[in-house]
């Protein structure tokens, strides 16, 4: 019985503690996702990529064609010319996929720059707002199941940082 009100006292003391905190919770990747910086970095990485993607494209055209003249002249072609067909089609899969992973490659190191150049921004912006705001504890929002939208400071975090380019 003493061990069961004490757990309670204790719960009902850890409870009016949390009260007293203020709390925010700040979801990162969409507050740099859509900030400004960032979108207009996404939009540059785009168009840098746009002729990589454009090869990739042509070359997907390439073995789709190839693969419907295979399919169609099936019962006209030798043997030795099905052959060389496939293999064909066999060499650019392979380099479509090669590309398309360097491609694929290049567009996450591209992105995962630009967070890592926004990251001091964030940190700047972040130290503002808890100082500013009082906060005691600022939590990540992937790993919280639910959290009352009056805690989510993103959009204030987004606002911060397009104010600061």
């Amino acid at each position: 019985m003493i061990k069961k009100l004490t757990a309670i006292a204790l719960m009902a003391a850890a409870f009016g503690a949390a009260a007293e905190l203020k709390v925010a919770v700040l979801n990162v990747q969409r507050a740099l996702s859509e900030s400004d910086e960032a979108k207009a970095a996404a939009e540059q990485i785009q168009q840098d990529l746009e002729a990589d993607r454009d090869a990739l494209n042509t070359l997907r055209e390439g073995i789709e064609a190839l693969q419907e003249q295979l399919e169609k002249d099936a019962e006209i072609l030798g043997d030795e010319e099905k052959r060389r067909i496939g293999k064909d089609i066999e060499d650019k899969r392979l380099d479509f996929e090669f590309g398309a992973n360097k491609l694929q490659k290049e567009l996450q190191d591209r992105q995962e720059e630009v967070l890592r150049d926004m990251a001091p921004k964030l940190n700047a912006v972040l130290d503002d707002l808890v100082e500013i705001e009082g906060y005691d504890l600022v939590l990540q929002r992937g790993g919280l199941l639910y959290v009352n939208i009056k805690h989510d400071i993103t959009r204030r975090v987004t606002e911060k940082l397009n104010e600061k380019q």
